[in-house]
């Protein structure tokens, strides 16, 4: 009982501890306003420094892409170079695509395109000539049992210009130019009765282009050179992005200093820089110095990167970086005992 009365006086005099409720306090408006206005002080400087980081890493990626696309074009014309057997200048061009021999083709001429790197060599065809010609067929060869062989082949480089949106981009006019490689080549023969292989027993690689000129000779490298009126098969572009500039261009080098070209002997007249150079006298972008007496060329090429990234782009002589250029000079080697 005494236990019960001193817990109700002790209920009837504890205060009152509930108190009034505390009100939650929220952001007013006008510090949500000074908190967007900070933020974006802070993240607009961030934003535009990452997208200027975005747009130097495209501008660099889109010029070491072209630096390696011009060298790699670069190294293979030179290692096609290396096994000419002749090479034309720009007066033995000429001289074939005026030619009035009735038997003897000119040079390819494609729209839009001119011929910079002309020359003859000897083509290498892997495991095609049967040792045993009634045991195989070169289109069926079996290293065991056929021999590489040799043919004459006809190469060009040409420096096209074209406005295919297909691989111009970003679109717009003009588009840089393109380099392409056409290849005019000998086939096969059977060694016992001199005859060449008929088309169901040779592969593509192996059989004779219709361009072909049987009757060329390499005595007389101006005539016959192509068969009239016919246009070559193999066709393949090089590399493309290659500058399209026409004016505040680099100057061209004086190739008889370059290649220390000796003039011939009187009474033939002296060789001349038109002789020599041979480009496609606008853009200088693709260029080859070629001494025919030496069987020498020097072949230069010039890229445009920024191209890559906004129509038309001109060459620009305070920002060379983005305009790659590589250069190479090759003595051909394919003649017979070289």
């Amino acid at each position: 009982m005494k236990s019960l009365l001193r817990l109700l006086l002790k209920t009837q005099h504890q205060p009152n501890r509930s108190g009034q409720a505390q009100t939650e306090k929220g952001m007013t408006l006008v510090e949500l306003l000074v908190g967007a206005i900070m933020a974006f002080l802070i993240i607009t400087p961030m934003l535009a420094f990452v997208v200027d980081m975005l747009n130097t890493d495209r501008r660099e990626q889109v010029k070491s892409n072209t630096e390696q696309d011009v060298q790699a074009a670069v190294d293979f014309i030179a290692q096609d170079l290396s096994q000419a057997i002749h090479i034309y200048d720009q007066k033995g061009i000429n001289a074939v695509n005026n030619s009035t021999t009735p038997t003897s083709g000119k040079l390819p001429a494609p729209a839009n395109g001119t011929p910079i790197l002309v020359f003859w060599k000897r083509q290498q065809i892997k495991n095609s000539l049967p040792i045993y010609p009634a045991a195989a067929k070169p289109n069926t060869c079996d290293p065991s049992k056929c021999n590489d062989t040799y043919v004459l082949s006809l190469v060009a480089y040409y420096q096209f210009k074209d406005d295919d949106r297909t691989w111009c981009q970003p679109s717009g006019k003009p588009c840089p130019t393109r380099i392409v490689r056409y290849e005019i080549k000998d086939g096969i023969k059977d060694p016992s009765t001199l005859a060449y292989y008929p088309d169901t027993e040779t592969t593509d690689g192996q059989e004779i282009d219709p361009a072909f000129n049987q009757l060329f000779d390499l005595n007389k490298p101006t005539e016959n050179v192509t068969v009239p009126g016919v246009v070559p098969k193999n066709k393949e572009v090089l590399v493309n992005y290659i500058d399209h500039s026409t004016v505040n261009v680099p100057p061209l080098p004086v190739c008889k200093t370059t290649l220390d070209v000796k003039d011939p002997p009187a009474p033939k007249p002296p060789l001349t820089e038109a002789d020599l150079l041979i480009t496609d006298r606008s853009t200088n972008s693709f260029y080859a110095c070629v001494d025919s007496a030496r069987n020498i060329a020097r072949v230069t090429i010039r890229g445009n990167s920024l191209r890559r990234l906004q129509a038309d782009a001109p060459y620009n002589p305070n920002n060379p970086a983005f305009f790659p250029t590589a250069t190479v000079q090759v003595q051909g080697r394919g003649a017979l005992g070289q």
